[in-house]
């Protein structure tokens, strides 16, 4: 179901002459769906006659710049940016024209994703109404005494600097938010609220409800209530996966046999340090799951538990178009248990990715077996790699670490690409867009930085043309059991002094159509190398019928600048030698 709130809200002056309460919601410009909606409350604070100036502007401000924020923010980030430099710009307002200070209360709202993010100021309230039952959300910045509770410990605008509270939950279906001004929910207790929220009727008839009857009650201030019904979940943003991987434990080492969430361990695959995964069993059905959790040792790493996080989003986004069946798919929430389960109403027991299991071997088994592909099954490797490619790249996802390894050939015959731990979106942590990631074998040569031209070029941000390098090196071993420019340990730098050997002076069977088109797709210069996956799969597809001109060998000076300084060397080295000979020897 598409994100949708039903928003009602009403502000009246009740007893009083000027009306210094201020609501304000605002719902996002399609461009900016993932912000969410935002909605806030003010109570201006009088001395002089400027509460409802304060009050007015802070709101304003507040709904308005909130989506000028990057959407990369944090939610309560973007909310204490803005409401820092309100408050800075109130005080000194009020310091230009003491005694007529202008202060208020704020209490604001954002629903973004699958959860809400509130920001509180003062003694305005906000409630949450699930299941019938009302939970205040907020705490009152004011004196707790019955002769003093006029009288507030914090607002905005009073100080240089203003503390504001921030709280954080998940959204359901169903629930209703409502915020208040004192004027209303001094006049109505909890018991009271929740009987007026539990009438039938939309949003805005519940706000005039609940303000009509402050009033009727006798309340002497102005009386505002604003109120929220969620009708429609949007799907989970990231903030929300970051957020569940925050509040989640990492799981201790499981051993075999041990069980999590209902789910029997059955066996650890992998255990690189930073990660593990099991294959896990759901008894029931017999069914088996790959199950992903950050390595014991890394519990306290908030990047590597945020890479984890943009990991499962991502997951989450890709399985669908031409070439989703060549991805793993992620099981959402509790996997596979039905929904109102028991088991799905549990709470996870710690923060993992559950991913289908597909019964099959990585081609870095095949090869540490040798066993030695056929021609036409690594021509099929070839094109279904090639379009799970296509399909990140066209969706604007860079793999980074495309590898036999990460390449999972399945029973089913199905070519899937695995691990988007390292995987660049836009959205990825700031750690791992710095990260030099991929494994050193297979990162193309504009990573390491290269000389050219008698310069040197500084290392480049890895691209769609990144993995297509990978992919044709790792093609490349496939068919020959080498490396096309040897193997580069962790602590090396890339070398491409050289043109790789076409593959079929290993393999003679290999056509030369596909010579040509593996050593295009790993060649030294970018420019010659395939600009997408989909000019790549129709090189593939189009094979002997339509086939790539040959490559001409890079020049020896563009191979290795540094050549022509070992030419001249050995030059002036030999007319040296020359010139002694014939001082030592030849007759004078």
């Amino acid at each position: 179901m598409a994100f949708e709130i039903d928003i009602g809200f009403v502000s009246l002056a009740g007893r009083k002459d000027i009306n210094e309460d201020f609501v304000a919601a605002m719902l996002p410009e399609p461009a900016q769906a993932g912000m969410g909606a935002i909605a806030a409350i003010a109570d201006g604070v009088s001395q002089g006659g400027m509460g409802r100036e304060a009050a007015q502007t802070t709101v304003t401000s507040l709904v308005r710049d909130y989506y000028g924020t990057p959407e990369t923010w944090d939610t309560t980030v973007a909310l204490d940016r803005i409401i820092t430099a309100q408050n800075a710009w109130l005080a000194g307002v009020n310091r230009r024209r003491a005694p007529a200070l202008g202060m208020t209360t704020l209490t604001a709202l954002v629903l973004r994703g699958q959860g809400y993010a509130l920001a509180h100021v003062g003694d305005s309230r906000a409630y949450l109404l699930r299941g019938g039952e009302l939970t205040q959300l907020t705490q009152d910045h004011a004196v707790q005494h019955p002769d003093f509770s006029h009288q507030l410990l914090r607002t905005v605008g009073a100080e240089e600097r203003v503390v504001v509270d921030y709280r954080q939950g998940e959204v359901q279906l169903g629930d209703l938010f409502v915020l208040l001004t004192d004027g209303v929910h001094n006049l109505l207790d909890e018991r009271r609220l929740r009987q007026l929220l539990g009438q039938a009727g939309d949003s805005q008839r519940l706000s005039q409800a609940l303000v009509d009857r402050a009033i009727e009650q006798g309340s002497g201030d102005n009386a505002s209530a604003l109120v929220l019904r969620v009708l429609g979940l949007d799907e989970a943003g990231l903030h929300d996966a970051e957020r569940k991987s925050e509040q989640l434990p990492v799981l201790p080492r499981l051993e075999v046999g041990q069980s999590v969430d209902g789910f029997e361990v059955t066996e650890l695959v992998a255990d690189n340090g930073i990660n593990l995964i099991y294959q896990v069993r759901q008894p029931q059905t017999r069914a088996l799951y790959a199950l992903k959790t950050l390595h014991p040792a890394r519990a306290h790493d908030r990047e590597e538990r945020a890479m984890l996080a943009h990991e499962a989003w991502l997951a989450q986004r890709l399985p669908s178009g031409p070439g989703g069946e060549h991805l793993v798919a992620l099981r959402e929430g509790r996997g596979p248990w039905p929904a109102g389960s028991a088991q799905a109403a549990v709470e996870p027991a710690g923060f993992y990715l559950l991913y289908d299991w597909h019964a099959g071997q990585t081609l870095e088994q095949q090869l540490a077996r040798q066993q030695r592909l056929g021609l036409p099954q690594v021509l099929l490797v070839a094109v279904q790699a090639a379009r799970a490619l296509g399909l990140l790249h066209r969706q604007g996802v860079i793999h980074r670490d495309v590898k036999p390894a990460n390449l999972h050939l399945g029973d089913d015959g199905l070519l899937r690409l695995l691990d988007l731990g390292v995987a660049l979106s836009g959205r990825e942590p700031e750690s791992a867009r710095l990260l030099h990631a991929g494994t050193p074998s297979y990162i193309n040569p504009e990573q390491w930085g290269y000389a050219l031209n008698g310069g040197y070029v500084p290392p480049q941000p890895p691209d769609a043309r990144s993995d297509l390098f990978a992919l044709g090196v790792t093609l490349y071993q496939l068919l020959t059991g080498k490396l096309p420019y040897g193997e580069v340990l962790p602590y090396q730098k890339g070398r491409y002094h050289r043109d790789p050997l076409p593959p079929s002076r290993h393999r003679p069977e290999v056509p030369i159509w596909l010579d040509h088109v593996l050593l295009k797709a790993v060649a030294r210069d970018r420019a010659r190398r395939f600009e997408t996956a989909e000019e790549l799969l129709l090189a593939l597809e189009r094979g002997a019928s339509r086939p790539l001109t040959a490559l001409p060998p890079t020049p020896l000076l563009q191979r290795d600048p540094a050549v022509a300084w070992q030419l001249a060397l050995g030059v002036s080295l030999l007319l040296n030698l020359l010139l002694i000979y014939w001082l030592i020897f030849l007759p004078s």
